[in-house]
């Protein structure tokens, strides 16, 4: 038997993923390859561009390897945000590394921009602050550092969907979806279009970036690539975080949800553009039909990420012997963990912050710093949920949770505690794929519409709250008395 399927990349900060999707929503197989990530000074993160695409291609293959025959009608695309690359229009070799959103190479650009009193302008065009984590600011970095001497006809900036768009089509396509765009700095997200006052004001000439289009969009067809036939449509582009919105099946007000990776998003969908409230961010969830969803966002630059960190720090074998430790204890005993590593981002951003353990005593031991890592995760969510709340015109029940981390029933209980609220988790941790299935789905009719895809099964966990209220209160206030010190510290 054939299925007819979409395929879904979703390609993150440290897999490439590939997954297929039939049409009652049901994933038929997946496939991954890492991807490597170099830390060339304090501060700085960057990938390389070609590893990037042969990672996408390793996880398809193994994908399509693991899969029952299928008959794959169009491809989606979900990507890492905020990374951006240039590479050579004509040849399409990179123009030196992809700057990753984690990057804070441009840390000084974006404040010497915020010093000239620039960013009120930037904050109502984009919904966006100044900060490293977004493209516009590394984009000069490249054009200076690894695109002179290049004419600039010959040069494109886009980011990584962009860059997977143009190989799918054999360099036929330089474009991204709205979604991408809007994360950049150079996007007015409420015109829907590049903006010149921005562009000027980043150095950037704008014939330099992708043509925009919806989210669920044939953008073109595959043409070359190793493995599959020529002429299937990419019919979608999404950030990674806006995907797993759009693949939760949550389409109205009010719905949010928090993917936990590397960093972690929340997000929650507004009725219209407006300014962010302070430490969070206004942007495009998605366009469809010529129409943009917002949403509100928070983005939390270490997450998961600080598990490994601390456990390699206890001299322990991996994050499963951490989660093991840390359950061991009940509370932390005071300890708590601000994983500043890399600065703070929503809804503190500080981009100097520097990570603290505080609260030690002597009665404090590895399992209580342990427990404080996993701690760390929540109570950030809780930090950008409060800002986000007092902000929305409709509240917030229950929140989603996918990525990797949400498999860990621990660690989403103690999200649940901490958010007084329920985390509803899914059986499968690919909702960003899923989210550019359906959308890849919907632009070539494989289904009809979003009550459809609402209605697709869709299995899933629901845990409660089960901490006190004054158990919760005094854990919090001693977490904002560390997050002040880690301000400090930077």
């Amino acid at each position: 038997m054939t299925h007819r399927a979409i395929l879904a990349i979703d390609e993150g900060t440290t897999n490439a993923k590939a997954i297929l999707v039939r049409e009652d929503g049901a994933i038929l197989a997946g496939g991954a390859c890492a991807v490597e990530t170099r830390y060339p000074r304090p501060g700085w993160v960057e990938q390389g561009a070609d590893r990037i695409w042969s990672s996408t291609l390793t996880a398809i293959t193994t994908c399509l390897r693991n899969a029952p025959k299928a008959e794959i009608v169009a491809i989606g695309i979900s990507n890492q945000r905020e990374s951006i690359l240039a590479w050579n229009r004509h040849t399409g070799e990179p123009l030196g590394p992809v700057v990753t959103w984690q990057c804070r190479r441009s840390s000084a650009a974006c404040d010497a921009l915020r010093a000239a009193g620039h960013e009120d302008v930037v904050i109502a065009k984009t919904g966006l602050p100044l900060d490293p984590l977004f493209p516009a600011t590394k984009v000069g970095w490249l054009l200076e550092n690894h695109c002179r001497g290049v004419a600039p006809e010959c040069i494109c900036i886009g980011t990584v969907d962009a860059w997977l768009i143009w190989n799918f089509t054999a360099g036929r396509t330089h474009a991204t979806d709205a979604s991408n765009a809007a994360r950049t700095l150079l996007y007015d997200i409420g015109v829907g279009a590049w903006d010149d006052q921005l562009c000027r004001l980043f150095g950037v000439d704008r014939a330099l970036l992708p043509d925009v289009h919806d989210s669920s969009h044939v953008f073109g067809e595959t043409r070359g690539v190793d493995g599959l036939p020529d002429g299937i449509p990419v019919a979608s582009a999404i950030g990674d975080s806006h995907g797993a919105l759009f693949g939760h099946g949550t389409f109205g007000t009010g719905d949010s949800k928090v993917t936990f990776g590397t960093g972690s998003s929340v997000m929650t969908t507004v009725q219209e553009f407006t300014a962010p409230p302070k430490g969070v961010a206004t942007t495009i969830a998605w366009s469809l039909g010529g129409r943009p969803t917002y949403a509100f966002e928070g983005n939390i630059l270490v997450s998961a990420s600080i598990l490994p960190w601390t456990a390699e720090l206890l001299g322990l074998s991996g994050v499963d012997a951490l989660m093991d430790l840390a359950q061991t204890v009940d509370d932390s005993l005071g300890v708590t963990l601000v994983p500043a590593h890399v600065g703070l981002g929503a809804p503190h951003w500080n981009a100097d912050a520097r990570g603290v353990i505080s609260g030690l005593t002597f009665g404090a031991g590895p399992a209580h710093i342990a427990r404080a890592a996993a701690e760390s995760m929540a109570l950030q969510v809780c930090d950008v949920v409060e800002i986000i709340e007092a902000h929305s015109s409709a509240e917030i029940g229950s929140v989603h949770a996918d990525g990797g981390p949400s498999r860990n029933a621990y660690l989403m209980q103690m999200v649940a505690n901490y958010l007084d609220r329920p985390v509803i988790t899914s059986d499968s941790t690919e909702a960003s794929a899923r989210g550019a299935a359906f959308l890849a789905g919907l632009a070539v009719d494989f289904w009809s519409d979003l009550d459809t895809i609402a209605g697709l099964e869709s299995h899933g966990t629901t845990l409660r709250p089960g901490f006190d209220a004054g158990t919760r209160t005094a854990i919090r206030a001693g977490w904002r008395q560390a997050v002040a010190r880690a301000a400090i510290v930077g």
